[in-house]
């Protein structure tokens, strides 16, 4: 029978990737904030290494780790040392502090859901044209630009022209369609009746 409770505990995973991959250490650590875990697995972006140290985690080991470095990583967490290669470490910090693209930028996000004319409508409505100036400066029937104001609104998830054109702001989508769009479609042609 063991009389004493776990001082480390390895924890494997396959998925470090998945949302909710470091609940258990979440759960170890709230119900035996004592016990050291070490992480077991693939190697994932360092945002996955860091979100398992902000998980309570003591350490990540390579799932492919010989078993003496498995060994020195339990002993390192034991001791009350981050148990995680300096490698892993230095890329986790070079991707955090210079981070590429992500790939979840909602504005970026947005951006693709909307063909080109669509993109070219919400920079309409955003600088306020009602359907009839919007229709006379793309040269088409009011019909078709409010068919392409209700396909912008349902694609953003929004229910007015006003919701569409405070996402766009919010999300930086405005910047980057009218860096894309034809200078006539950026306010520069004239107004219908003006010079």
């Amino acid at each position: 029978m063991v009389s004493r409770a776990p001082e480390v505990c390895l924890l494997g995973t396959a998925a470090p990737a998945e949302p909710g991959a470091f609940e258990p250490v979440v759960r170890i650590k709230r119900e035996r904030p004592q016990v050291a875990v070490v992480v077991l697995g693939p190697v994932p972006s360092p945002l996955g290494i860091a979100a398992a140290f902000a998980a309570g985690a003591s350490g990540y080991v390579r799932h492919n780790e010989r078993i003496e470095g498995v060994e020195r990583a339990m002993l390192k967490a034991r001791a009350g040392e981050a148990a995680v290669e300096p490698q892993l470490l230095q890329g986790a910090f070079t991707e955090l502090l210079n981070p590429a693209a992500q790939p979840d930028d909602e504005g970026a996000r947005l951006l693709q859901l909307l063909t080109p004319r669509e993109v070219e409508v919400l920079v309409r409505v955003a600088e306020g044209e009602d359907t009839r100036l919007i229709a006379a400066g793309m040269g088409i029937a009011p019909s078709t630009a409010r068919t392409h104001v209700q396909r912008v609104l349902m694609k953003l998830g929004v229910g007015s022209r006003l919701e569409a054109a405070a996402l766009a702001a919010r999300t930086g989508l405005l910047d980057r369609a009218a860096g894309g769009l034809p200078a006539t479609s950026r306010g520069v042609v004239g107004r219908p009746g003006g010079a």
